[in-house]
């Protein structure tokens, strides 16, 4: 976390004690996000703050559970044909919008249109449908083209651009500009009056939500607001909101830098425990539209240049957060096996020749960095000193974290302001499975992510995955593609895994583990 002058920390601390107390009877769940929320448009970013904020403000048709397995949220009773081609589905009662109005099926076919524009998941449902119309207000049809067995996982997303349901004059406008309002039908509301840019974001529970009467598991089941007002503070310096929680003025910190929670487990006052049920990852993207990384060859030496445990040791240090993972779809999952091909141990003398062989003849490779981000600070350093040990000229180019993921997009060549490599982190929830995993699609053109790896055959693999009939045969599918990807030339480079850890007052109860932190069923005593 960005560090700033002790006079504006000490100014945040005095904000937080002289705010106006809250109504005797009120509960305020007081939570410093890991970033400020900037877009608040949830079909315009995978941001993860906005993530956050839009699955409180609105909804989903269906939800990952706590074992990512999509579960009924919205819609209450759903089929699909023999043929497996038509899927059926009606909404439970009870849905209303923030303005009153019932949500209806006017409201859902619009949605899911802007969302299938915007997202990875939506565009590949969106390929496979031939129509999605309205039988009446709570019931529409979606047909399929082919039989297409991530239905039910993709509209539960919350892996990308989050398909919620917005009212219909939202939904209908263009999915390219931010939809101006926040009117959902969710379990809080936006308090649009309260929201402060850079100080504070809040929200209200909403009396009218209606939960599911399951109990909650993952982002499924019932949303139970227990709080009557929340709020986010945004303090940016680590030392100071460290101060805040021990002496009670917030109540929960969103990813705390890991070299501080060995002083925070010392406090009896504070919980320290991980929320996501899968791990999150490290890895370094290259890019592969201008040399050196085009040739396949230098990718695979950048594979040979890395030792996960330094790396590790680097970002994380303790070692009860980490562990080595050698897969592209996170150790621990069903894809997550780790396939032959995969690049196992570090070999700097392999690593150097394989440059070589790719052609590299000394020219400067640009290395991007945040230097307000810690674990990428890290994990840079790292590899701009490893970069020199296998003879590469390293220009190391940092830039605050703004800047750093705007520049992500840039195609220009590296020395026109464009890049060769960065070091980045993707959740376990996102990233272990082919359909989501932005790093694993190797579609040659627009659709691609940053470093825009182009392998027609492994591109051929990711589908066959999607198009496999069952799990067993997904599975298999996913081995083949990543023996591809590893063949092909990495399109990203492991740097191993690490467990997040939060921080919450012990008088806060009810977080839940799941793979986006929410806080419905979150309570304060």
């Amino acid at each position: 976390m960005k560090r700033i002058p002790g006079s504006i920390a000490l100014a945040a601390l005095a904000a937080l004690a002289l705010a106006a107390p809250p109504a005797a009877a009120q509960k305020v769940l007081k939570v410093v996000p890991h970033a400020d929320l900037k877009i608040v448009d949830p079909i315009q970013t995978a941001a993860l703050i906005t993530r956050m904020h839009g699955l409180m403000v609105w909804d989903t048709l269906l939800a990952w559970d706590e074992q990512l397995i999509p579960k009924p949220q919205m819609v209450g009773d759903y089929s699909q044909s023999q043929d497996k081609l038509t899927w059926t589905f009606t909404l439970r009662p009870g849905l209303r919008f923030h303005d009153g109005k019932a949500v209806t099926t006017a409201d859902v076919i619009p949605s899911l249109k802007r969302w299938m524009v915007r997202d990875l998941i939506g565009q590949k449902l969106n390929e496979m449908t031939a129509s999605m119309d309205a039988v009446d207000d709570k019931t529409f049809v979606l047909k399929l083209k082919e039989p297409y067995g991530f239905v039910e996982y993709s509209l539960g997303s919350s892996g990308g651009v989050i398909p919620v349901i917005m009212r219909a004059e939202d939904a209908a406008m263009d999915p390219f500009k931010p939809v101006g309002t926040n009117i959902g039908s969710g379990p809080f509301k936006f308090v649009a009056a309260d929201y402060v840019p850079g100080s504070k974001i809040a929200y209200v529970k909403n009396t009218d939500y209606v939960p599911r009467a399951e109990p909650p598991s993952g982002l499924a089941g019932g949303h139970v607001v227990k709080v009557d007002r929340l709020e986010f503070v945004v303090i940016p310096d680590a030392a100071t909101i460290s101060a805040a929680i021990g002496k009670g003025e917030v109540d929960f910190w969103d990813t705390p830098p890991i070299d501080l929670i060995p002083t925070l487990e010392k406090n009896p006052d504070l919980t320290v425990q991980k929320v996501q049920p899968l791990p999150w990852f490290f890895f370094l993207r290259p890019n592969t539209l201008f040399p050196p990384f085009n040739h396949p060859k230098a990718r695979e030496a950048l594979a040979y240049m890395v030792d996960q445990k330094e790396y590790l040791q680097a970002a994380i240090g303790q070692e009860k957060w980490y562990r080595e993972c050698h897969s592209y779809f996170v150790c621990g999952t069903p894809y997550g096996q780790e396939t032959a091909g995969a690049i196992r141990r570090p070999d700097l003398d392999k690593a150097k020749a394989l440059m070589a062989e790719a052609g590299y003849k000394g020219e400067k490779v640009v290395l991007i960095n945040a230097s307000d981000i810690p674990s990428v600070n890290a994990l840079t350093l790292v590899t701009a000193e490893r970069l020199k040990k296998i003879g590469v000229n390293v220009d190391l180019v940092t830039m605050d974290a703004g800047s750093f993921i705007s520049r992500w997009n840039i195609k220009t060549p590296p020395e026109q302001g464009g890049w060769h490599l960065f070091h980045a982190f993707g959740s376990g929830s996102t990233w272990h499975h082919p359909l989501t995993n932005l790093g694993a699609n190797m579609t040659c053109g627009a659709t691609n992510w940053a470093g825009w790896p182009c392998d027609e055959e492994a591109a051929k693999l990711r589908d066959a995955v999607l198009r496999a009939p069952d799990r067993p045969a997904q599975v298999a599918a996913a081995q083949a593609l990543q023996q591809r990807m590893w063949a092909a030339g990495p399109p990203y480079i492991l740097n191993g895994q690490y467990d997040q850890p939060y921080v919450w007052r012990k008088n806060v109860t009810g977080v839940l583990p799941t793979g986006l932190l929410v806080f419905w069923n979150v309570a304060k005593d």
